[in-house]
Order: C-alpha cells, then structure tokens, then sequence
C-alpha cells in the first residue's frame, strides 16, 4: 500500500503531507498562470464547484453564523482547490467556507492550490467531510457506495483505506435500503441513524412507514421503537416443529387494543396510542396539541 492510501484515515492535512508538493508563503493574484503548490488569495470568481462532493445538504443558519464569522475574522483556514484546464480551478474541500465567503461578499478567499485526479478528489472531498463530521449518515453512505464502485473495494478494503471500522461502514451502507422518505427523515435529522437502523429491521414496507410516521408524530426515543419492534415480532412468531405455541392470553388481542383506542379518542378527542406487552401489561398514551387541549384533556380525566 503506497503512502497515499495509507494518509486517507488520517483526514485531509495527511494527504497534503504526502501530496509531494511544497506550499509557498504568498500567491500573486495578479499572475495568470497559477503554480500547484502555492497558498495565497484566489478570486471567488475562478472556482468551480466539486462534482465530487458528497455532502449535499448546508445548514442555512449555520451558514448565516459562518459568514458572520468570516466578515469579522476573515477566513481562517484555506480552502483547498486543484488547477484544472489552465487557468480553472475546481474545489477539492472547503465548500461551507466558500459558500458563506459568497454571502460574506468576499471577491477572494485564501486556498491551497494542489494535483489530483477525479478519484483523488472523491476520497478527499469524503474524508475531510467524515473527519469533521459534517456529511449526515445517507450522504455518508452514498460516499461509502460512490467510493466501493469507482475503486472496486470490498467493504473490508474500505475500512481499512478510510481507518473507519466494517460494521460502521455495513451499517452506514444498510441505511440506503431504507425507502426514501426514510432517508430524507435521516437526513433532515426527523430521526436518527439509531431509529433508521432499527427500522431496517422490519420487512414489511406498510409497517416500516407506519413506525416512522410514529416515530416523527410521537418523538419516540430508539429504546421505545426497538419495544414496539419486538412486540411486532412476538406477534408474528409460529411455533417451532416439535413446540408449542406460547400462550398469549395475557396479551390483549389487536381487536380489543384497537376498540380501547378508538373509545378513547372518542371520549377525549385527542390522538390515543396503546401499546400492549406480554405479562399482561402496557401503557396508554394520549396526546395533545398545545397546552389548551392539555387542559381540557385534563378536566376530563378527572371526571
């Protein structure tokens, strides 16, 4: 494995280490052509966007904050760009930097000039984001995928170039069979990579998206959906060759939970959850809407 491979678990600063270029003090704007190898200010106007880049969604008051940063601080770590076509630049890393340097009104920004290829530019623009943290877990996983198609990798491979372990990388991976509107709920943080993982773990399409409208409508923690995914599980098991069905008389049947609720939606006018557990017990939730409805909802409880 050459010394680059080795850099990639190491985040972006290691890679320019091994780059096998020399960065200069200044860079004279005013010059046409620009050297690879040079740190100085580059007019905003000259960079064109990574296509590589696997973050897609930009908090836009995090932006805001940023570029408020930036018009009172200046910026103060470069952006990192590769000279392509002559005078062209195309970003490798920095792409938060750059958009709020835009809405700061920069017309420069200062970056790093390097070389890279299109592969290069994939591994670094999804490692330096994973190093900070800022890609969601979806966009995380399309990288993983992106980069295990482009390079022919296993998983194992993967984890060792990346220095990420296998089962974060094969669980990332897993949330991409998630239906769609369940991975735009993961990126938009309505749930988190623990509810998604817990999700993959029921079959059935209808009762995935009944989970998820639950989890979103209810603010259900992980703990309390992996209770109501065993419950499901506990109703679906058949008894094995040779055993015996456990008796579940004590485990109200889903006519009688279903009735319960629907006579006390009808009697509090409010959304009624009920959820049944072996041992004959459970619990019953009711839900309001303001502190209005909490109120009313109240004066009827104690009638």
């Amino acid at each position: 494995m050459n010394a680059k491979k080795r850099a990639l678990g190491k985040g972006l600063g290691a890679l320019l280490d091994n780059s096998g270029v020399e960065p200069q003090p200044t860079y004279d704007v005013g010059k046409d052509l620009m050297a690879v190898g040079t740190i100085g200010k580059v007019s905003i106007d000259l960079i064109e966007a990574n296509p590589y880049q696997p973050r897609t969604d930009f908090d836009e008051e995090a932006l805001n904050d940023l570029a408020a940063s930036i018009k009172e601080q200046g910026v103060i770590q470069p952006i990192t760009l590769r000279k392509i076509d002559g005078q062209k630049l195309q970003l490798i890393s920095g792409e938060r930097r750059l958009k709020a340097s835009k809405m700061a009104g920069l017309k420069e920004i200062p970056a790093y000039i390097m070389s890279a290829d299109d592969h290069s530019m994939l591994e670094m623009a999804i490692v330096e984001n994973i190093q900070r943290e800022n890609l969601n877990p979806v966009e995380i996983a399309m990288g993983y995928k992106r980069l295990i198609h482009e390079y022919e990798l296993t998983q194992e491979m993967l984890s060792e170039r990346l220095g990420k372990s296998r089962p974060s990388i094969a669980n990332h991976l897993r949330l991409l069979n998630l239906p769609g509107e369940i991975q735009i709920g993961v990126r938009q943080e309505m749930i988190t990579m623990g509810h998604a993982k817990a999700l993959l773990s029921i079959e059935d399409f209808q009762t995935q998206m009944e989970v998820y409208q639950d989890i979103i409508e209810q603010s259900l923690s992980v703990r309390e959906v992996e209770e109501i995914i065993r419950d499901l599980g506990s109703k679906d098991e058949s008894p094995q060759p040779g055993k015996k069905k456990k008796e579940s008389s004590s485990i109200p049947d889903s006519e009688a939970s279903d009735r319960l609720k629907r006579d006390l939606e009808g009697i509090y006018e409010a959304k009624v959850q009920v959820k049944a557990k072996p041992g004959g017990k459970g619990s019953i939730m009711i839900h309001y809407k303001s502190i209005d409805d909490l109120n009313r909802i109240s004066i009827l409880l104690k009638r």
